[in-house]
Order: C-alpha cells, then structure tokens, then sequence
C-alpha cells in the first residue's frame, strides 16, 4: 500500500477545503469527507501493480479540488466587493468628493 506523496498531498488538501466549507457541529462525522477517503483507499495500487483507474482517480481529485478552492475564492471575492445597497446623497456625494449645499465651506 504505497500512496505516493503527490497522491498523499492531494486528499490532505481536498480534506482541508471540505473542512473549510463544513459547519463545525458536522466536522467529524462528514459525509463527503468518508467518501472521499474511501475513494483513495478503493484506488490505491501497490508498487508492483500499475492501474489506469488510480491515475483517472488523481485527475478527479485534483480537479474536484481545484473546484472547491474555486467555490470558496468566489465566495470570499462575492462578500467582499458586494455592494451595501443603495446610498445615501451625502455618502455618494462624500464619495466623490462633492459637498452638499447646506454643508459649511
């Protein structure tokens, strides 16, 4: 049972990222976190032993990574250049510099 390191790498990171979009009460008993390592251990080939489906299963893996890190980026990118909604005339006008009639010069 010989996991390579780029193998061992990759379920450590696809780990990590379903931990990230887990809730804490739903972290140890995870559903897709089971799935996935019983995925790898399905997958997993000895030395001796050359298999074309533990090299579809790295591709998977790695792409359905490279998807979740997506999905949390958007996410992090979305609720920080959401905007707040519809502005008050001072903040606009503060905005771009102006100063309203009634504000003293």
């Amino acid at each position: 049972m010989a996991a390579t390191r780029a193998t061992t790498n990759t379920l450590k990171k696809l780990l990590t990222e379903l931990k990230a979009i887990t809730p804490e009460a739903n972290r140890k008993e995870s559903l897709a976190a089971k799935y996935v390592i019983s995925q790898f251990k399905k997958f997993e080939t000895t030395e001796q032993q050359h298999c074309r489906a533990k090299e579809e299963m790295q591709f998977a893996a790695e792409t359905y990574l490279c998807y979740l890190r997506s999905v949390r980026k958007h996410k992090e990118l979305s609720e920080m250049y959401s905007g707040r909604g519809e502005r008050s005339i001072r903040d606009t006008a503060d905005m771009v510099g102006f100063k309203l009639p009634h504000d003293p010069k």
